[in-house]
């Protein structure tokens, strides 16, 4: 990845992802809806129009597919329950989930940006364990000739 490059911009977009999703979570408590939470993100952190559209979308798209992403995460951690996942965690496999059944990036590149976020906002076991979750969520996904996609 060249800085600069689109591969960057990607890159902080899915930070930008992460962060705002992460502050959606966290503000469910007030009822803050995730279309608030990017407003309010947004205002603090300016970025370029692409950089926003894509994190928002992402954002969005996974908070809209909770419903078919989370067992997905459940039925691939061993013995781990959701709510015991740390938040950020949960937050990484949710957006990659996401991308790798409703987007067109390629699966390796989708689980490499994961692994880069899990390495900067959570720890190395994080990366070990998303990892293993993530390949095996893309085999799954994969294995069922792509119908997951269309969910």
């Amino acid at each position: 990845m060249t800085p600069g490059g689109s591969g960057d911009k990607r890159h902080r977009a899915r930070e930008a992802a992460l962060q705002l999703m992460y502050q959606w979570e966290i503000g469910r408590v007030a009822e803050m809806d995730l279309s608030e939470a990017a407003d309010s993100f947004w205002g603090v952190h300016p970025a370029p129009v692409r950089r926003r559209v894509f994190a928002t979308e992402l954002a969005k798209g996974a908070a809209a597919h909770l419903s078919t992403i989370d067992p997905l995460i459940e039925a691939h951690s061993d013995n781990w329950r959701l709510s015991r996942m740390a938040v950020i965690d949960r937050i990484i496999m949710r957006l990659a989930i996401y991308e790798l059944m409703h987007t067109d990036t390629p699966p390796p590149v989708v689980i490499d940006e994961a692994l880069e976020l899990a390495k900067t906002f959570s720890g190395e076991q994080a990366v070990g364990f998303i990892n293993g979750l993530l390949d095996s969520v893309r085999r799954h996904l994969e294995a069922d000739d792509g119908d997951a996609r269309s969910l």
